[in-house]
């Protein structure tokens, strides 16, 4: 099973602007996973869909993902609102008034959570929605099972962006997981970087953005002095690729853009993936 990403997309950054920068960073996200060899069996959404919460960005992003030939799931991120949201995507269930509901009809089964508090920039997972996903883990212990979400619960270095790991939701969340070995991976956003790292026993991909991205600095931030360092870059547009080859997820990071080609499959690279294969068992 192949799953693209997209992440943090914050349409509506620029309002009312047909040629948006991020509408435009989005669509050249959504190429490059269309137009892949193999075809990816879902995307996943993972939260900061709309910049602001309003119903026009979420009708645009709707147009946008129009063009997406497979299954698109979304989940919630801190930029966006439950209410329009689920005016303009009616069919997106829900539990408990929370944006959380499983996928399985594949190879793996999907669960998506919602780890959005509207007015706070950082995640949030209470004890209906921890409730919630305990009922769902305990109903298929043997499906292999990933978890989608925006807020990755971890620590990240990067100070400004960072989620502290005593905050209440992260071990709620870890608790909740605790003893369920079916949770074979956690996929998030938020960072607006990739990061590889684990959490609760399980691997944890965070994606890159496709809006701009957060600058790399792992040094201390002083919020009384603003020291001129770099916040935010216009990196292309980022998408992940999440492999489950039966046994494992394997998550690559890939940019939308046209590559530099220094070397293609032709008869003078012919020998070298013959060699390379022929060592391969039978």
């Amino acid at each position: 099973m192949l799953m693209a990403q997209v992440t943090d997309i914050h349409l509506g950054f620029d309002p009312d602007n047909p040629a948006e920068f991020n509408r435009k960073r989005l669509d050249q996200a959504l190429k490059t996973i269309c137009d892949m060899i193999p075809q990816p069996d879902v995307l996943l959404a993972t939260g900061d869909l709309v910049d602001r919460g309003d119903q026009d960005s979420y009708r645009r992003l709707e147009n946008a993902f129009s063009v997406v030939p497979f299954p698109v799931y979304m989940c919630l991120g801190n930029h966006d609102l439950r209410a329009p949201f689920q005016r303009q995507f009616p069919d997106v269930p829900t539990a408990d008034g929370f944006v959380q509901y499983e996928v399985d009809d594949g190879a793996l089964r999907l669960i998506f959570l919602d780890t959005l508090e509207e007015g706070r920039h950082g995640g949030a997972f209470c004890e209906v929605r921890a409730q919630w996903l305990a009922d769902r883990l305990t109903e298929k212990q043997d499906k292999p099972t990933v978890l989608i979400l925006h807020h990755p619960p971890v620590e990240s270095g990067i100070a400004w962006m960072n989620t502290h790991p005593d905050e209440p939701w992260v071990d709620r969340l870890a608790d909740t997981i605790s003893g369920h070995d079916q949770v074979v991976g956690m996929i998030t956003g938020h960072l607006h970087r990739n990061i590889s790292t684990s959490f609760a026993g399980t691997s944890l991909s965070i994606c890159a953005s496709t809006a701009p991205q957060v600058a790399f600095d792992l040094e201390p931030i002083d919020p009384e002095n603003p020291d001129g360092r770099n916040m935010i870059v216009a990196d292309p547009p980022a998408i992940a690729l999440h492999w489950w080859n039966g046994k494992q997820i394997v998550s690559h990071f890939e940019t939308a853009e046209e590559h530099v080609m220094l070397a293609r499959y032709d008869k003078n690279l012919q020998p070298l993936v013959r060699a390379l294969l022929a060592e391969r068992p039978e």
